[in-house]
């Protein structure tokens, strides 16, 4: 199950070579939010100077995706050893490394790595000798710790995790740890949407400016992680990473952002097989089409996020504003982002003649053209942004049944015959999309979405996938 076998094997044979004391197994590791993976690890002891000698336990989880992801480290104290919490191990007695930040394969090592740890050790000691009463005590929390380190635990305990049943967590991955994917994260944290949140840092280097925020002040429930196989058994998983080449024309920019994604979206529909797909990054049309095909999920379960957040400040500014409630609850933004979306209508009040009907239409469009009007003065900042992706998510871990205009496969609808994404009303639910909104039948509106998908059409023809 290791894709890079020979190089693990190779690696591991020169850490038997070094610390000859170390014994290797496959065990059954079980993460955070209660999925488990068999994993080749080790443990044994490594030499510390602090003062005196001492021989500190630990067993390093070796990931399937090996070199390329840095190993799970822990300390493995004996009955009668306390963890010392530091900056480089936490109660349960994870160990973090500057050296695990910056994984990079080929100039890290498993060698490097355990130099490293011996380092920081020397400066920071990780472990203490306990009294006879505090070792019982210590006894019970090693047992705890055995299940989450060792692999030790059986399926049938973790019918509850956190006290919530299995089948409810709600986990929540967030590609990109960028001002956009943080804002996600702070968002649905905000608004309590999820029981956990992965934060998938993709970018090359220590953590820095958000990340590093968000580990210092321990937002709850979050998690910042390096490894694909972290997001494992998500619901729902938000795509928010964007390339940043030297791309010279936009055609370059998008093909740089597809091969981003050619590295991304299979690892991710590997370890999260059954999740919503909810893209952000840029163009969010294009962007999705390449996670659907990439995929290969059902067409419900890929959307982009579309011109939710413009819908939910039309309607708002109709509200609010303009004082034209009878018409908000009606109101979307649809098509493409940018400026081509615009406004339509999902419904229409029976009318008693021609007269009254044009009347009627003539009278929303003139509301319509205000609040666009109105909305044209709002730009989309990454917090806003990170309100309508917690928008989103709640409606689909809640299974809301509620109406987004989010970006789904148009094909078949308003006349459109190609496989392009264009925001429609959709009513969205665990699954993704359970159904489209009819809309309005405008010619206008149907003549804009068809040029729309013409335009995204003929730029997905000239990208390789």
């Amino acid at each position: 199950q290791y894709k890079f076998r020979d190089l693990t094997i190779e690696e591991l044979k020169n850490v038997s070579k070094a610390y000859p004391n170390f014994t290797f197994s496959m065990n059954t590791y079980t993460f955070k939010d209660g999925s488990q993976k068999d994993l080749l690890n080790f443990s044994g002891t490594v030499p510390v100077k602090y003062g005196n000698s001492y021989n500190i336990p630990i067993r390093l989880w070796i990931l399937d995706s090996h070199p390329f992801a840095p190993p799970i480290c822990f300390l493995k104290p004996t009955a009668n050893m306390g963890i010392s919490v530091g900056k480089h191990v936490d109660a349960r007695g994870r160990i973090y490394l500057p050296y695990l930040q910056n994984w990079c394969h080929p100039k890290s090592t498993l060698i490097g790595l355990i130099k490293e740890m011996i380092a920081k050790f020397e400066e920071e000691l990780p472990l203490y000798s306990l009294s006879s009463s505090d070792a019982a005590r210590q006894a019970e929390l090693l047992s705890y710790i055995a299940k989450i380190t060792e692999g030790e635990t059986d399926v049938k305990t973790r019918s509850k995790i956190g006290g919530k049943n299995e089948e409810c967590f709600n986990k929540i991955t967030v590609v990109g740890a960028g001002d956009l994917g943080i804002a996600c994260v702070l968002a649905v944290a905000a608004k309590d949407v999820a029981d956990k949140v992965v934060l998938l840092d993709l970018s090359e280097g220590a953590a820095k400016g958000g990340t590093m925020d968000l580990e210092i002040f321990a937002v709850p429930n979050v998690e910042i992680s390096k490894d694909f196989s972290v997001s494992a058994d998500s619901k729902v998983v938000v795509l928010t990473v964007n390339s940043l080449g030297n791309a010279q024309t936009y055609l370059e920019v998008i093909q740089n952002n597809v091969d981003l994604f050619r590295g991304i979206i299979p690892a991710i529909s590997h370890y999260s097989q059954n999740a919503v797909l909810l893209v952000a990054s840029h163009p969010v049309e294009v962007m999705t089409f390449v996670s659907w095909k990439l995929s290969s999920f059902p067409k419900s379960r890929v959307i982009g996020v579309g011109a939710n957040l413009d819908s939910e400040r039309l309607q708002y500014i109709l509200t609010n504003l303009l004082k034209a409630e009878v018409l908000a609850k009606d109101a979307w933004v649809i098509g493409e982002q940018g400026e081509e979306k615009v406004p339509s209508w999902t419904s229409c009040n029976v009318v008693a003649n021609q007269t009254e009907a044009m009347a009627a239409h003539n009278s929303r469009e003139k509301v319509a053209n205000r609040a666009m009007e109105v909305l044209k003065g709002k730009g989309q900042r990454s917090w806003s942004v990170g309100l309508s992706v917690a928008d989103l998510t709640d409606s689909i871990l809640k299974d809301k049944r509620k109406i987004h205009s989010v970006s789904t496969l148009a094909k078949g609808c308003c006349k459109v015959n190609s496989e392009v994404f264009l925001s429609l009303p959709c009513i969205l639910g665990t699954s993704g999309v359970i159904e489209m909104v009819g809309l309005e039948e405008d010619p206008l509106v149907q003549e804009k979405l068809q040029s729309s998908a013409g335009s995204i059409h003929d730029l997905q023809q000239q990208l390789k996938l």
